[in-house]
């Protein structure tokens, strides 16, 4: 039988979206962080955005929490902006995009027996936000159902 989970509050950020960041130090990152990269084209230029993920945060089923950052332009003096941060065991880059031709990204937060939380997150003004969530479920055949579906 699944057991009741209790759900975390999701650690705030140490700056706010579009501010001036240093990736591994700012962001959702814990006092004591264990960092790893990701980093990943997401606007189709050719270079990855950092992608930085404190591995001390993670949960036991293995949902973490991945600041997003956009680098400044090569010879800009601009600096560095924290453009939010996507929660998931697991993400997906998706086909569409938002502005500034940043591309969706679907998050996979683990939830018990089988359930998932699907978070797609867009780029607008200038950050990433959440536009839509489904709970979804693992059927036997392993595909998902989720709540918006004909099944």
């Amino acid at each position: 039988a699944p057991s009741a989970t209790t759900p975390r509050p999701t650690p705030a950020a140490s700056v706010q979206v579009g501010a001036c960041a240093s990736p591994g130090r700012d962001g959702v990152v814990g006092p004591h962080p264990r960092l790893d990269r990701a980093d990943r084209d997401l606007n189709g230029d050719g270079v990855p955005e950092p992608i930085v993920v404190d591995r001390s945060l993670c949960s036991a089923e293995g949902n973490c929490y991945w600041n997003v950052f956009v680098q400044p332009q090569a010879g800009s003096s601009d600096c560095a902006r924290y453009v939010g941060t996507f929660e998931g065991g697991a993400l997906e880059p998706l086909p569409t995009s938002g502005d500034d031709s940043m591309a969706d990204v679907r998050g996979y937060w683990n939830l018990h027996g089988g359930r998932l939380l699907l978070q797609s997150y867009r780029f607008l003004h200038g950050g990433y936000r959440i536009v839509d969530a489904l709970l979804c479920k693992r059927a036997r055949d392993d595909t998902l159902e989720c709540a918006d579906s004909d099944r």
